[in-house]
């Protein structure tokens, strides 16, 4: 709950005063001097566990592409620039039957 000033407006701020809290406005100096009971609570809940799957989950595209170790016909494929940006972008492709991962350049 924020405390506004009721001469000026602006938001006023808690300082320790002869042993005391007041709330003070740091533009025009109005000091509260009502004993109000400033109370902070948190509420700290139990955290859920996250499942963890696993498996090996794989969400690239998959093109035609003959595999040049097993001959499958279906491969994932991802693009990097591994040159200089004036050159074309790497593809790698990797087999979805043997694992094989080759790349091919422009």
């Amino acid at each position: 709950m924020a405390i506004f000033c009721p001469k000026c407006g602006s938001l006023m701020v808690a300082k320790r005063e002869a042993g005391k809290v007041v709330m003070v406005c740091p533009r025009c100096g109005y000091v509260d001097r009502k004993e109000e009971k400033i109370e902070i609570r948190e509420k700290v809940e139990d955290k859920k566990e996250i499942p963890v799957i696993d498996q090996d989950i794989n969400a690239m595209p998959i093109v035609s592409a003959i595999c040049p170790k097993c001959g499958n016909d279906k491969a994932y494929f991802w693009s990097i620039q591994t040159r200089a940006s004036d050159e074309p972008e790497t593809r790698f492709y990797k087999c979805t039957k043997c694992g094989f991962t080759w790349r091919e350049y422009e």
